[in-house]
């Protein structure tokens, strides 16, 4: 690997689930130097008092928000609607800001009254941002200074659905998410309570999800969309349900996914005769930056059905953050993102 200085990183928002993952990844990245991690309710705490997982690997202590110090690239993982406001003074510390919000993925300001309830104070600032998805933007990911990244259930749709739309005409499709509950962020609340969590397949949003708007952003194709919370900490497994105005054969969507992802480093076609994995599961995931993908033709209706597994909190979140990282930087994309997961 080649000399070079270190890049330096700060986190805002570090003591989430999703801050976890980034300072897990960053500090082993062989040329980050992470120098603030802030925490407005635990500044001057060890990191490791909200993730004991980075046990003897850092020293590092929360920071107070006006402690943040300048840095290369700022990684903001606020919860939603708290980054919009205070994003112009984040692009003054910082050359690169990467945020993990959704404040600055849609690009039609009117869209945020419509999904999230709320005005945009700087409607001015979300057509500088790249949506932060390298399989369809890597090149302009390059060239960006301001990246936002995709939600995680949006990710599980538009990876296995993007190469459909480009080839064949779509007529309708009907996603159904099964979501693990760190999707929900650290802060516990009566859905998140563990008798209550424990056991349940819940439908929480049957119509009308926020992600909805950057599937059908990113896709140009309006889509219908359910989520449901299940008894699973990491991992989303979306089935979609896909009809097509075309004929096609199965040998046609395997060709379709070739071509469209051969070279893609972390999206794995996987469709077996046999075995328990022969489609993609969450467990087998967890922990990686990998997007799984299945897809069996049904013979009765025509329907295709599709199957996409990622981990939230990785592909979803943090992974694809220091994914979109590694290229803005000129760095080998992979860089940090060598896991592989664990089986059982």
């Amino acid at each position: 690997m080649p000399e070079r200085e270190r890049i330096r990183v700060g986190i805002v928002g570090g003591s989430g689930y999703v801050g976890g993952e980034l300072l897990r990844l960053l500090l082993s990245h062989p040329f980050v130097e992470v120098v603030t991690v802030v925490s407005r309710s635990l500044a001057g705490k060890p990191v490791t008092r909200a993730h004991p997982q980075l046990r003897g690997r850092t020293e590092l202590k929360f920071s107070a928000p006006e402690d943040l110090k300048e840095s290369d690239v700022l990684f903001t993982a606020r919860p939603h609607g708290q980054t919009m406001a205070e994003m112009p003074g984040y692009l003054k510390i910082a050359e690169r800001v990467i945020d993990l919000s959704a404040d600055f993925r849609l690009k039609n300001p009117q869209d945020y009254p419509t999904w999230y309830g709320y005005e945009h104070p700087h409607p001015e600032l979300l057509g500088k941002f790249v949506y932060g998805l390298p399989e369809l933007h890597r090149e302009e990911i390059k060239r960006a200074r301001w990246v936002a990244v995709p939600g995680c259930t949006a990710t599980s749709a538009i990876i296995p659905l993007w190469p459909l739309v480009q080839r064949f005409r779509v007529k309708l499709v009907v996603i159904d998410s099964k979501v693990g509950s760190s999707a929900g962020g650290a802060e516990p609340g009566p859905d998140s309570h563990h008798p209550e969590r424990a056991g349940v397949v819940r439908s929480f949003k049957p119509t009308g999800h926020r992600h909805i708007a950057e599937i059908e952003q990113e896709l140009g194709l309006k889509i219908s969309f359910s989520p449901h919370a299940v008894e699973l900490v990491r991992g989303i497994l979306s089935t979609l349900h896909v009809f097509l105005e075309d004929e096609y054969t199965e040998k046609d969507i395997w060709q379709t996914y070739l071509q469209a992802y051969r070279d893609e480093p972390f999206v794995r076609i996987v469709k077996e005769r046999a075995g328990l994995y022969r489609f993609p599961e969450p467990k087998i995931v967890a922990g990686t930056n990998f997007c799984d993908i299945g897809f069996e033709k049904d013979e009765h209706t025509g329907r295709l059905v599709v199957i996409c597994a990622i981990d939230n909190l990785m592909k979803g979140a943090a992974g694809q953050a220091v994914q979109c990282f590694n290229l803005m930087c000129g760095l080998d994309e992979k860089i940090g993102l060598d896991h592989w997961g664990l089986h059982p």
